[in-house]
């Protein structure tokens, strides 16, 4: 069966509301090893969803690389600087050439690849990171002067959600048993939606001060004012006088 059939036949089932996975099944079930792939199958769908009616092969250049010409790519080049998430087919439609073509510039010429963005604790600015490596710097530069010096003069602050029921982890759920016996059972459980925020301060001997927030109240300069005086106590209550 020539290509041009199996597009009929993947346009008839899309038309009739069928999924990749059930087109697939049905060509190879009737036709067998001889039906396109399933990626094949997806490209096709996409273009009939993009509004594509033919199921010829598109027109070609007799002569496709002479499309790609450096003004072609320096707009290309353009246009994702202007714009990281633009989709190959905009880049394709705004410069007149094949997706193929928009894809061969972007991994050939320009050396690019498209990435999904990562979560991160925070986004940080250039003078932030800036300033934590200066600070870094100069905590390393002390350390090395005098070890145990610095460690006992060094406090870190941190905030922290705290909720009210924490499940166990699965390592924790962990237990023994005979070879054959079956593992232990636990209800899902999920974190508690009561939650309290902590700000804890501790040294390389241990925790100095906690406290809770309360409810309702939002942590501002006022009340971070009034958390060091309260944490000055607790440092001398326990010792740690400088």
């Amino acid at each position: 069966m020539e290509k041009s059939e199996f597009r009929v036949l993947i346009k008839h089932y899309f038309l009739r509301k069928k999924t990749i996975t059930e087109t697939k099944k049905k060509l190879d079930k009737y036709y067998g090893d001889s039906v396109p792939s399933i990626s094949m199958v997806k490209k096709w769908f996409t273009e009939f969803r993009c509004g594509r009616t033919s199921t010829s092969d598109a027109e070609r250049s007799g002569r496709p690389k002479e499309v790609i010409t450096p003004e072609i790519v320096d707009k290309i080049h353009e246009m994702i600087l202007d714009d990281r998430r633009m989709k190959v087919r905009e880049l394709a439609h705004a410069v007149g050439i094949s997706t193929e073509r928009v894809h061969h510039i972007l991994h050939e010429y320009l050396d690019k690849r498209k990435l999904s963005a990562r979560w991160v604790p925070r986004l940080l600015t250039l003078d932030h990171k800036r300033n934590r490596v200066t600070t870094s710097k100069e905590c390393l530069a002390m350390f090395s002067r005098n070890p145990d010096e610095f460690l006992r003069r060094f406090v870190t602050v941190d905030e922290t959600w705290i909720h009210h029921n924490t499940p166990e982890t699965k390592e924790q759920s962990k237990q023994w048993v005979s070879r054959g016996e079956r593992g232990p059972k636990k209800a899902k459980q999920s974190l508690s939606a009561n939650k309290v925020m902590a700000t804890v301060f501790w040294d390389a001997r241990g925790v100095i001060h906690i406290d809770y927030l309360e409810k309702g109240k939002t942590i501002t300069g006022e009340y971070y004012s009034k958390l060091l005086d309260r944490f000055d106590v607790d440092l001398k209550q326990n010792g740690r006088i400088w």
